[in-house]
């Protein structure tokens, strides 16, 4: 076994580092999810964790780590009566991103379950990380149902596993811990909310602590163990603070000053529902445990809300999580706070403050507060020299609710809200033989198939015999997310403000819709004399909408080489992710220019795209009394529908295409939502 890297000698990341803290200290806390870019330490630290958590009892044999003080009179494996311990390490279980419901919750044997009654249960992950740490990397790209079952259990304290009505449950209680680099893509807030606390992490801008971190990892590469044994006496340290912390815990009293503090915060930043108030009430009580103490303070009310609401606050889809500090003090301040603080002694005295709560010091500078990104800093579409006329970016207008658009026939991409797809979960639209392991029983069929062969297989009682050959899975119809690729004329023809605004708004809207619908976006732009991809497909939309608000405009109306830039982007990404199906939205007044006949080379690149049966609706930017209909041109030429960018602001009729139907089928369907 790898010796892992020792969470004290991670340099810097003081948030990080608390979070993980307080959730060990107290695992009620309910996890913590880590936000951050790329080579941050994340799954370094959490790694690192594991050999901080004191060791369990369990009792010996049991596959769901009972603990024999108080074991679970449900397990699968008890009962557990008088059952003497055995001590070892908990465990750290990792689930990739890859795995199946089965791998999560574990498995049933439904054949045995069907002909024997035996409960043959297999357990999964969830069994494995019970009473340790269960850690997700790259959490938002995890199957939503995964995520959902995970949290469940997470918020419960156990598993339950249904099968055509046959359940087995276990006790399922551990440390969640998330990490995920929001450029792939966000969860969704109500997932958001299920972790207790979350911490945004970046590479310091430290030129002496850059130097420290890479000294420090290439002399634990150089000689893991060695390494490892330097920074012994340091681990001990923080090993036995967590555990008389966690002693320390029953006995902190939390006030009803501190509980008016917390209860007026959450109220201060509307943050929905009760979840916030009680994970801030626990996490205010780990830090005064961490810090020593048994009263619960201003100062750890403040910790707590820093590290418990930024993921919470109400905020549009768009916006990055955030907390207004001088808000937060004002809050704590008008409800009695700032009267009750004592002055620190040294570091550790508050739980939270720069020295990542009290851990070992390690001689570096501070750290550079998590850099915010700038959208504008390296946004293709910036000003081009010798493009006349280009115009500054214009604000998106007010964004509004769409209706649905779909990808006609039948997908197997990856789950999502958007098109019709064939899906794990989802209403039971017929039955199979399963290719591998049985997931879901399709029990009707099953029974159909071993009805014929009962007299032959010397049936005497009431039981049916069923064999392997008998089971049929259930075949599912549910959503699939899809590959929705915006192409977005920039160019001079759309550059009056208040229009550009309003388109803008509109494609806004539409991102919108694609996050709620879970679907990969991209965007092409296109003006002056060439097209280029402002945003590469990405599960991040939040990306695709900075891109959008800076985008500039002016020059002429390069529509072929949008079309063809589009073109390209949709068969690579053919090549790269096969099952998931794109969309093709095209915004612009239809105008071509620049070049000999535009409007014909518009028509030939958008005919490629009908070849191939691409899904497309094209909105009309078109305004004024006079209007020449050349989207709608460009509209039949793709093989699909244009809408206008009136229909597509009406609230009746706001998204207008239920199918979006390709060049194969024929013919257009517009149908009213």
């Amino acid at each position: 076994m790898s010796t892992p890297y020792p969470f004290t000698a991670i340099v810097g990341q003081d948030d990080l580092r608390l979070g993980l803290l307080l959730n060990a200290v107290s695992p009620a806390v309910g996890g913590v999810l880590v936000r951050g870019e790329k080579g941050t330490a994340k799954s370094t630290a959490v790694r690192a964790l594991a050999a901080l958590m004191p060791e369990v009892a369990v009792v010996p044999g049991c596959r769901f780590s009972c603990d024999p003080g108080a074991p679970d009179p449900a397990c699968p494996d008890g009962p557990h009566e008088d059952a003497a311990g055995v001590s070892r390490a908990a465990r750290t279980v990792e689930l990739p991103v890859g795995a199946s419901e089965d791998r999560l919750v574990g498995a049933l044997d439904i054949e045995r379950a069907l002909a024997e009654g035996v409960k043959a249960f297999e357990p999964g992950l969830l069994a494995d990380a019970h009473r340790g740490i269960l850690y997700v990397d790259e959490v938002n790209l995890l199957h939503d149902h995964l995520v959902d079952l995970l949290l469940d259990a997470a918020a419960m304290g156990a598993s339950y596993v249904e099968r055509e009505g046959v359940s087995v449950r276990h006790a399922a209680r551990f440390l969640l811990v998330g990490t995920m680099n929001p450029e792939e893509g966000e969860l969704r807030p109500q997932l958001l909310d299920r972790f207790g606390l979350t911490v945004e992490v970046a590479a310091s801008r430290e030129t002496d602590q850059r130097v420290e971190v890479v000294r420090r990892r290439l002399a634990y590469e150089d000689d893991p163990a060695g390494f490892a044994a330097r920074w012994a006496s340091e681990e001990a340290e923080l090993r036995d603070r967590i555990t008389a912390a966690r002693a320390l815990l029953p006995d902190v009293v939390l006030g009803d000053k501190a509980l008016r503090q917390i209860a007026a915060t959450c109220a201060a930043f509307e943050v929905d529902g009760m979840r916030a108030d009680i994970v801030m009430a626990r996490t205010a009580t780990a830090l005064a445990a961490w810090a020593g103490r048994t009263d619960v303070l201003a100062e750890d009310v403040r910790q707590a809300a820093l590290l418990a609401l930024p993921h919470r606050r109400r905020r549009n889809p768009f916006d990055a999580p955030g907390l207004d500090e001088d808000k937060l003090d004002d809050t704590l301040e008008q409800n009695g706070g700032g009267d009750d603080e004592p002055e620190p002694d040294g570091p550790g005295d508050g739980g939270g403050g720069g020295d990542g709560g009290g851990l070992p010091p390690q001689g570096d500078g501070p750290d550079t507060p998590p850099r915010t990104e700038d959208a504008a800093d390296d946004t293709p579409g910036a000003p081009v020299p010798g493009q006349g006329g280009e115009q500054q970016p214009v604000r998106a207008g007010e964004p509004f609710r769409t209706k649905m658009l779909s990808v006609p026939g039948l997908g197997e991409g990856a789950a999502g809200r958007r098109s019709r797809a064939r899906t794990e979960h989802g209403r039971t639209t017929g039955s199979r033989r399963p290719e591998g392991a049985l997931t879901k029983l399709h029990l009707a069929a099953t029974v159909l198939a071993a009805a014929p062969h009962q007299r032959a297989r010397g049936r005497s009682g009431r039981g049916l015999v069923v064999r392997r050959d008998d089971l049929r899975q259930a075949t599912r119809e549910g959503r699939e997310g899809n590959l929705v690729l915006f192409v977005v004329d920039a160019s001079g023809s759309m550059a009056a403000r208040q229009r550009m605004g309003a388109v803008k708004g509109a494609v806004l809207s539409l991102l919108m819709d694609a996050y709620q619908r879970r679907d990969k976006v991209g965007l092409v732009t296109f003006r002056g004399r060439d097209a280029e991809v402002a945003l590469p497909p990405t599960s991040s939309v939040d990306a695709a909408a900075a891109r959008l608000e800076s985008l500039p405009t002016g020059g002429r109306t390069p529509v072929a080489a949008g079309l063809l830039k589009a073109h390209d982007v949709l068969r690579v990404e053919r090549l790269r992710d096969p099952s998931r199906r794109p969309l093709l939205v095209v915004v612009t007044d239809g105008r071509a220019t620049g070049g000999p006949d535009p409007v014909a080379l518009a028509a030939r690149a958008a005919r490629l795209h009908a070849a191939e049966g691409i899904a497309s609706v094209v909105v009309d930017c078109e305004t004024g009394p006079v209007r020449l209909g050349l989207a709608a041109n460009l509209a039949a030429d793709l093989g699909g529908t244009a809408v206008t960018l009136d229909e597509l602001r009406a609230e009746s009729i706001a998204g207008l295409v239920k199918d979006v139907r390709g060049a194969g089928l024929g013919h257009t369907d517009r149908r009213v939502a």
